[in-house]
């Protein structure tokens, strides 16, 4: 093991050093991707400001930067933590009027869940099969039995964290291979394109990644979030999601004189949880069926809140969802009478494919793209969330595609350098084919 693992440590200086000698105008896909993750840009929870982390500015200045370096002479980061650009056309003037406006979108900021302070990426070089042992934590181990597509890329570099922290491709692998695909397409004027617009966005993983979009001044007619999972994955629907806060009041005095007159919320708070349905939390469901998710909270003897995510891919399973919720409450007040119980439910988002299947022909082209990458492309639900969920009923339709990453939002994460390069190889096959239609 300790051979293995100076070989890897030993991969990864190589890599880095090499990475450091180039431009950054002038770099490969896991260049960008190693240099990305090392910033730490882990957004928060409950927190009203756009960015909810200051920190998120240190990547969107980087981007910002390196979009100029490109060409990219409009790029710029605005007060919210949005960087936008644009990739002007090269072609005639004719065949420019008739080819729309695309966008291009992946967000800076990284999950809340587990920790994105100093990250460590490490490179496994031509993975040959087996489960993959996580450096510096050796119980956290990438298993063949829950990750079976590790088969498909038996050959292929696999980039992990040290497994004391999540690696970040989600969703900075989306941000490097667009900044990829533009260097390879500015690169090569054969390469035939309309305007482009780039954006990378703040605050994608809590749920405001769209709040502050300039979706007038982005100026694309369609656009893509380059933000899905498995290589090859494609989505044109999203969850419908609502946040539940349910609040339990009790009454706090004196522990020692608190016969009588105590009522401790905690107690009626765990009731609430433990009601939960076993067939309907995350844990237990896949493919279409909803979930219901409390994921956080605070515990004090006057007052207990635990926040719960709401998901389905249809609103009626949503409301269904409410009504459980309010069944709960009840049931838990029967058992707790001098607790006070409140729920509160916001909207979050709404499924993309009720506006998608309008222009179906923006999904079809992301289709056609994989295609012409050598990949089978799968249309699938996301069981999640996108930007492009609200940046959709925003007025900009907004389909999603895979960066090639899996087991995001956690310490297992894990990116195959094949399905990286299979996404800008799809990137840049998709602006084409946005030209070639509308030629």
């Amino acid at each position: 093991m300790r051979s293995r693992c100076v070989v890897i440590l030993l991969t990864l200086f190589i890599v880095v050093v090499g990475s450091a000698q180039k431009t950054s105008h002038d770099q490969t896909v896991v260049e960008r991707l190693l240099r990305y993750v090392r910033i730490d840009t882990q957004s928060k929870e409950d927190v009203d400001s756009i960015p909810s982390a200051k920190k998120e500015f240190d990547l969107a200045r980087v981007l910002a930067q390196e979009l100029k370096d490109l060409g990219l002479s409009d790029a710029r980061v605005d007060e919210h933590c949005y960087v936008y650009a644009t990739l002007p056309s090269n072609l005639p003037e004719a065949l420019r009027q008739k080819t729309p406006v695309i966008g291009l979108i992946s967000h800076i900021d990284t999950s809340p869940a587990v920790s994105g302070t100093n990250v460590n990426p490490i490179i496994h070089k031509n993975y040959q099969g087996g489960d993959i042992i996580l450096l510096l934590d050796t119980s956290e181990v990438i298993t063949i039995k829950k990750n079976p597509r590790l088969k498909d890329n038996v050959g292929s570099d696999i980039i992990t964290a040290d497994g004391t922290t999540l690696l970040g491709a989600d969703d900075k692998a989306g941000c490097a291979e667009i900044m990829t695909a533009l260097q390879t397409i500015i690169g090569d004027p054969t390469i035939k394109h309309g305007t482009v617009k780039i954006a990378f966005t703040p605050d994608e993983e809590v749920g405001k990644g769209a709040d502050k979009f300039d979706v007038k001044g982005f100026g694309a007619q369609y656009a893509y979030t380059i933000d899905g999972g498995q290589t090859g994955e494609i989505n044109n629907e999203t969850w419908s999601a609502d946040e539940a806060t349910v609040t339990v009041h009790g009454k706090s005095t004196h522990p020692g004189t608190a016969k009588g007159l105590m009522v401790n919320s905690l107690y009626a708070l765990a009731d609430f949880v433990a009601r939960f349905p076993d067939d309907m939390k995350p844990e237990t469901t896949e493919k279409r069926v909803g979930f219901l998710h409390p994921y956080t909270g605070t515990l004090e003897t006057e007052e207990s809140k635990v926040k719960v995510l709401l998901r389905d891919f249809d609103t009626t399973g949503l409301e269904k969802q409410h009504q459980i919720l309010v069944r709960m409450r009840d049931e838990t007040l029967k058992k707790f009478p001098d607790v006070k119980i409140d729920i509160e439910i916001k909207e979050s988002y709404r499924n993309m494919r009720i506006a998608l299947d309008k222009v179906p022909f923006v999904t079809e082209y992301a289709i056609e793209a994989c295609k012409r990458a050598g990949l089978k492309p799968e249309l699938n639900p996301v069981r999640g969330g996108t930007d492009g969920s609200q940046l959709t009923y925003m007025g900009l339709p907004c389909p999603n595609i895979f960066t090639g990453g899996e087991n995001y939002h956690g310490k297992l994460e894990w990116i195959p350098v094949r399905g990286m390069e299979k996404a800008v190889k799809t990137i840049i096959n998709l602006i084409q084919i946005w030209t070639e239609k509308n030629s």
